[in-house]
């Protein structure tokens, strides 16, 4: 039998990396790739893949979020097979563990991989077979037919809102624990609350997170380090350089050839560039 499959990862050589591992597998056709959770939606939607290989951390939507949003839009067409790709910590994990739901670390591991895959077929044969089923003769076996299939994908979907009420309920104590980052400025280490923070910008390495009255270096080495202390509702990563603060943005400036910057509320009214897969998120945001 020939899978069908998505590969949605922010990262182009993710992406390859992934589809190189992949390529073996004769039985396999690879429909379409995607860079970010907007674009992931359209193209499930859209192809209606056996498979998705599923990145966590991605801008706009992250892969959770693609997946509420499938789950909430079902509308009865059953959710393909879904394989995150994560470098998420031990508790993530375990959690995907509880509710059957496979995962792949990063860096991907070959055999890993192809691990993942014939779990997604054997899954698939399954759900293809309950549905085939018996040959329905009369009224009582068409109805026990349906209940029978409507309770596999029940299964499946609510073993998908157990991984997301997890992974949420731990999100939550996270930032409970972390509503203030800790800036380095001079010699002094500042505790600043998350609500104040403007935004937050990496240059040779080195993070530097305004707020409306101060600058200060963060110790995370990358944004996305940083973004998993900071609230998602609040926090959007604009541009790969650029992290803001959706309630400190002052205005949404058209820039050349339909793309935009940012004009933040900080005493230097900044300007922070939105990136080109980010305009259409962007748009949602605001309706523009």
């Amino acid at each position: 039998m020939t899978l069908t499959a998505l590969i949605i990862d922010d990262e182009q050589l993710a992406r390859e990396e992934l589809e190189f591992l992949l390529e073996g597998d004769e039985d396999l056709e690879i429909l379409g790739h995607g860079s970010n959770g907007i674009e992931a939606v359209d193209l499930i939607r859209t192809h209606r893949p056996d498979v998705v290989f599923l990145d966590v951390q991605m801008p706009g939507l992250d892969g959770f979020a693609v997946l509420r949003k499938l789950l909430e839009g079902g509308g009865g067409v059953a959710l393909p097979q879904i394989v995150f790709a994560t470098a998420f910590d031990r508790y993530a994990v375990r959690a995907f563990d509880v509710n059957a739901i496979d995962y792949l670390l990063k860096p991907f591991d070959k055999q890993r991989v192809l691990q993942a895959l014939a779990r997604a077929r054997t899954r698939v044969l399954e759900r293809n077979a309950s549905r085939a089923g018996e040959e329905v003769t009369t009224a009582e076996d068409l109805a026990s037919t349906t209940s029978s299939l409507s309770s596999s994908l029940a299964g499946s979907e609510s073993q998908l809102f157990a991984l997301l009420k997890l992974i949420e309920q731990n999100s939550a104590s996270k930032l409970q624990a972390a509503s203030k980052i800790v800036l380095q400025a001079g010699s002094r280490l500042l505790l600043v609350d998350q609500k104040d923070i403007c935004f937050a910008a990496i240059d040779d390495g080195t993070i530097t997170v305004t707020t409306s009255v101060l600058e200060g270096q963060s110790r995370c080495r990358t944004l996305e380090e940083l973004l998993e202390l900071l609230d998602p509702s609040l926090f959007w990563r604009a541009h790969r350089s650029f992290v803001v603060n959706l309630n400190h943005i002052r205005e949404v400036v058209p820039w050349f050839k339909s793309s935009y910057q940012l004009r933040m509320d900080d005493k230097k009214s900044s300007e922070i560039p939105v990136s080109r897969t980010q305009t259409r998120r962007l748009r949602e945001l605001f309706k523009l």
